[in-house]
């Protein structure tokens, strides 16, 4: 019996989920890498959206190139890291400071700490788009 309670409890997470996120974002987490929803809501402007997730990097963890279908607003919740953005110099930022990352742009971003790093990601995208778009 528990093991068909804990089937359905799946199905209904993983539809619940297909439901609300599209499948690059269920599937994102990366080892190392942790991504935490917060909340979603669509703008006043049309065809916008906000998206807000929590993002914990281990220590020595890359999240790779990659970008986003709108801009991207950061603020480091805990430890180091650092930001590589395509056309511009990396940047150390530790908690407290806060990035911008414009539309399109290639990124990375790398704990460089001995400890967990975790930002508070803003994102204003495309609705419907893949939040999280890999450099192929």
């Amino acid at each position: 019996m528990k093991t068909k309670t804990n089937f359905i409890m799946s199905v209904m997470l993983v539809f619940g989920l297909a439901t609300f996120f599209t499948p690059e974002e269920v599937c994102a987490q990366a080892p190392g890498i942790q991504r935490t929803d917060l909340q979603r809501h669509d703008l006043s402007t049309p065809g916008k959206e906000m998206i807000q997730v929590r993002v914990d990097i281990a220590p020595g963890v890359l999240a790779p190139n990659h970008s986003h279908p709108g801009e991207e607003i950061i603020y480091v919740l805990e430890g180091t890291f650092v930001y590589e953005i395509e056309g511009e110099a990396p940047k150390t930022l530790k908690a407290g400071d806060v990035l911008f990352v414009p539309a399109g742009k290639v990124h990375s971003a790398k704990n460089i700490g001995n400890t967990n790093a975790a930002e508070l990601a803003t994102y204003i995208v495309e609705k419907g788009k893949p939040l999280v778009v890999p450099k192929k």
